[in-house]
């Protein structure tokens, strides 16, 4: 299962090598043109994955070529272990690189899922009341 709970054989990625791979994946979608790519650090916060990269792409062509190109430049990173969901043609793709979680979304399904609100670093901030 894609960004599900990691198995414990599953062997962490170093600080500089997450940093690498992050650099491979944000110049990929920079190249496809992707809107607002924003990177958010999950260490100690989520089971998952480590860090997480949100973009958005406008139409479905966009969002599908994006996500083929940056599993491409993954694999040539030295990624073995790659998990698609939602890449034939939806309003959110997501890529499993292991320590690095991708989502492509379309505007719309980006607003109303809201991930970087949910993950965001404001939520560590304690509450003004």
């Amino acid at each position: 299962m894609a960004a599900g709970p990691r198995a414990a054989s599953v062997a962490r990625r170093t600080p500089d090598t997450l940093d690498r791979v992050q650099g491979v994946i944000v110049e990929s979608l920079e190249a496809d043109k992707a809107e607002g790519v924003v990177t958010i650090d999950l260490a100690g916060r989520a089971s998952f994955a480590d860090r997480m990269v949100i973009a958005t792409g406008l139409a479905d062509r966009q969002i599908s070529a994006m996500a083929m190109h940056l599993e491409q430049k993954l694999r040539e990173a030295g990624v073995k272990r790659i998990q698609t969901e939602g890449a034939g043609g939806s309003d959110w793709v997501l890529i499993d690189a292991g320590d690095i979680v991708v989502h492509l979304f379309k505007p719309e399904a980006r607003a109303l899922y809201a991930l970087e609100k949910m993950w965001g670093a404001d939520l560590d901030l304690p509450e003004q009341g």
